[in-house]
């Protein structure tokens, strides 16, 4: 089915899901934020405030900007490749900034409050995750990027990207939980079962990160709702195919 400019249509339920995950990536802003400043006091680079840097930056970086550079190929349906290539890219600069932002602040603050650093599992899988985020990142970009890779490596290392994309993006997503569980075991260590308003917002917000995520995975893992390759792409997929699969013989055709 194509619209009245020859362009393929897309899914009829993929824009609700998009809308869906991005009213639900807002609410976790949303309410991260209203943690971080109605019960915590607000943000700053010193003082205590500088910890609520941490939780704000690493969910808007690692989260939200990431589970939006997933959809990218999934938004962008008519769009040329390379526009694609540059909004999704620009996604994972501003997630990595704002998420070293982030963990800067922790390292910084733990560090001018003499707390231990790396102890806890939430500390092991967040630095994990970061660090295996910015591998990925380079990767990507030397790989999809750099104009001396050949067709046939980066065609190879495509489904490796997208499963490492996926994987870092559901670690974030965990990794955030645990932190959440953290914290309010931190702040209420004795009377966490009397239902306190802070930790129900907290128990609200890690249900919405796993409602966040639940949506963009299924988005990215229906391959009926991949982009459609425009026809100068199918021209160099057939390109890329004879080249590396040669032409056929006679007796094959």
């Amino acid at each position: 089915m194509e619209d009245t400019l020859g362009r393929p249509r897309g899914p009829a339920w993929l824009p609700c899901y998009v809308v869906g995950s991005q009213v639900l990536g807002l609410a976790v802003l949303a309410i991260t934020g209203a943690w971080m400043t109605h019960y915590r006091g607000g943000f700053a680079w010193e003082g205590s405030l500088q910890f609520n840097v941490h939780p704000l930056c690493m969910v808007i970086g690692m989260v939200f900007l990431c589970g939006d550079a997933l959809l990218v190929y999934r938004v962008f349906r008519n769009e040329t490749k390379r526009v694609t290539k540059i909004v999704h890219g620009t996604l994972h600069v501003f997630a990595f900034i704002i998420a070293l932002i982030g963990v800067i602040a922790v390292f910084d603050y733990h560090k001018k409050q003499k707390i231990a650093d790396m102890y806890s599992l939430h500390s092991w899988c967040g630095i994990i995750t970061f660090t295996l985020y910015f591998v990925q990142w380079i990767i990507g970009l030397v790989v999809f990027l750099f104009p001396g890779v050949s067709i046939s490596h980066r065609s190879r290392y495509k489904s490796l990207h997208v499963f490492f994309g996926v994987t870092l993006f559901v670690l974030a997503i965990g990794t955030s939980l645990l932190g959440i569980k953290e914290k309010l075991l931190f702040t209420f260590p004795s009377d966490y079962s009397q239902f306190p308003a802070e930790a129900m917002l907290g128990n609200a917000l890690g249900l919405l990160l796993i409602a966040f995520g639940v949506v963009i995975a299924y988005i990215v893992i229906r391959d009926d709702w991949k982009r459609p390759l425009l026809p100068e792409e199918q021209a160099l997929s057939m390109d890329f195919k004879t080249l590396t699969e040669g032409a056929e013989s006679p007796g094959e055709q």
